[in-house]
């Protein structure tokens, strides 16, 4: 859809089903008039470091069956062109909650560590603070890697292992962002501290130091509770989040579930029912034990009979890591990216390409598809637009909702453009068939990683997707018209704070979307922008 700066918020929430909602959410805005029996459950699912290539009904050629995700397929609808607001994990789920894309946050590249504050301010927005208002109960169970605030034994200095006081309750969690129940880790399962944590306290503290773990089995030294086993996080995050289903299920009143698994990240650690399950590697057998959660979680909804009225999304949060071991696993005929370049970190398709099922009996046809572009960071309006509240436009300022195309009903396209971020912050815009991106390689992990690019290579990287979706041949020269267009649209998206029509927002710190391309290139760019 073509953007257009005299359209009020107003008539875009009518025309495309955009909605957000803002920083506060004034009692006048909230929509109760709707039954809560028709309501729906929200069950949001989000693997970690899966790849497109990993699921079945994504990949004709995946070697890894996942007959659970492909039953929400199945039973619902599969988006081929969905996509995650970065390539790595924690901007794309400040993202999900949010939004809002997290280039805007204070976190510029990268992510957080297991001692990190939170990068999600109290007082801002999410899709569990926005629901609480329609009357929903929301939980996170999972990997929360947003950060929180630790109590310290010396608070003049930093959070570390040494100096975080586990037996005091942590601040500025998710139970300080809408959720009314945590239960979960506080970052990659690979990061420590290794301790549970529910709603605001840890459930055991640290009692000894683990070592470090070489791969496939990957963490990193740190302190580890006394109830903590890296082969048992997996299992009693499912067993969490199916309580809570079946707890909540009794109450008729809608739920919304935020469960974003730990796996098949590192540490690779099937548990023994899944060793050697796929006869690939553990890897494949860890993706098999994941597939297994989500099936948990199908039954849950079932046998409380509240399936038909759940929507339930599935999806990851970037692309497969390198962890995977690609060359183990090439030789059974899998790849984790399926027929697109790179791979977790990279501003390439395989870093953000993500597999996206979704199913909601209620409304959403059976085995059908979807072609649409859509985002990680559009949970938030959808949410809105189901419920059918028009919010002011402060928050949620990149999210878009895509209800649209679940009833098959949605314009082409319903947005405008999408960004995304590599690890290192470079910058990419996705319209229609071209993607721009700004640098001359992968800005992550896989070659020309940053700062490897050839010496003549050009400073930007264009693609036509539709023809080129392993982006092999670079069009920059071909098309200055398209480089130049595209390049001003990710320019305003940066200055206005929002991709979205509205009134704009402010970013926290400045957004330079020349972050990935060489310093000695930078200043002629900068001139074309000007132009």
């Amino acid at each position: 859809m073509a953007s257009n700066t005299n359209l009020s918020r107003r008539t875009f929430l009518k025309t495309a089903s955009l909605a957000a909602a803002s920083l506060t959410l004034p009692s006048c805005m909230a929509n109760k008039n709707t039954p809560s029996a028709q309501k729906p459950n929200i069950v949001y699912i989000l693997a970690d470091d899966l790849g497109y290539g990993d699921v079945s009904c994504m990949s004709p050629d995946s070697k890894i069956n996942t007959p659970n995700i492909d039953a929400i397929a199945g039973s619902g609808m599969l988006f081929t062109d969905a996509h995650s607001g970065s390539a790595v994990c924690t901007p794309t789920r400040y993202g999900i909650l949010t939004g809002r894309y997290a280039f805007r946050s204070t976190l510029k590249s990268g992510v957080l560590g297991g001692y990190s504050q939170n990068l999600i301010e109290p007082e801002r927005a999410t899709v569990a603070s926005f629901l609480k208002t329609q009357g929903y109960h929301s939980a996170c169970v999972g990997k929360w890697h947003l950060g929180f605030n630790w109590a310290l034994k010396d608070p003049t200095k930093k959070a570390n292992a040494k100096n975080v006081d586990f037996t005091k309750p942590i601040t500025n969690g998710p139970t300080s962002l809408g959720f009314d129940y945590f239960y979960g880790i506080p970052a990659s399962l690979d990061m420590d501290p290794y301790v549970y944590v529910e709603n605001d306290d840890v459930t055991a503290a640290p009692d000894r130091i683990t070592k470090a773990s070489p791969s496939p089995a990957f963490w990193r030294a740190g302190p580890i509770g006394s109830n903590f086993t890296f082969v048992g996080v997996l299992p009693t995050l499912t067993d969490k989040a199916t309580q809570y289903i079946d707890s909540r299920a009794k109450t008729g009143q809608p739920f919304f579930l935020y469960f974003p698994l730990p796996a098949p990240h590192t540490p690779i650690v099937p548990t023994d029912e899944f060793k050697g399950k796929s006869k690939m590697n553990s890897y494949a057998d860890f993706v098999l034990q994941t597939d297994h959660t989500v099936g948990q979680v199908l039954q849950a909804l079932k046998r409380n009979g509240i399936a038909d009225n759940t929507l339930i999304i599935f999806t990851s949060d970037n692309g497969c890591s390198p962890q995977a071991n690609f060359n183990e696993l090439e030789k059974f005929g899998h790849d984790p990216s399926y027929v697109y370049r790179g791979h977790k970190a990279d501003i390439y398709e395989a870093g953000h390409r993500v597999p996206f099922v979704a199913a909601w009996p209620k409304a959403v046809k059976p085995n059908t598809t979807s072609d649409q572009t859509v985002c990680l960071t559009d949970l938030f309006a959808t949410a809105a637009d189901i419920l059918n509240v028009n919010l002011p436009d402060t928050a949620a300022v990149d999210s878009v909702s895509i209800l649209p195309a679940l009833t098959s009903k949605a314009p082409k396209p319903i947005r405008e453009a999408t960004v995304h971020h590599s690890i290192n912050g470079s910058f990419s815009i996705r319209q229609g068939k071209w993607k721009l991106e700004m640098c001359p390689g992968s800005g992550g992990w896989s070659a020309p990683r940053p700062g490897k690019a050839p010496e003549d290579a050009p400073p930007i990287q264009l693609f036509d997707i539709t023809k080129d979706v392993a982006e092999k041949k670079n069009l920059y020269s071909d098309h200055p018209e398209v480089v130049d267009r595209l390049m001003k649209l990710l320019e305003k998206y940066a200055k206005t704070g929002r991709s979205t029509p509205g009134t704009p927002q402010p970013n926290n710190g400045v957004v330079d979307i020349l972050r990935g391309i060489p310093k000695k290139q930078k200043q002629a760019i900068t001139q074309r922008l000007k132009k």
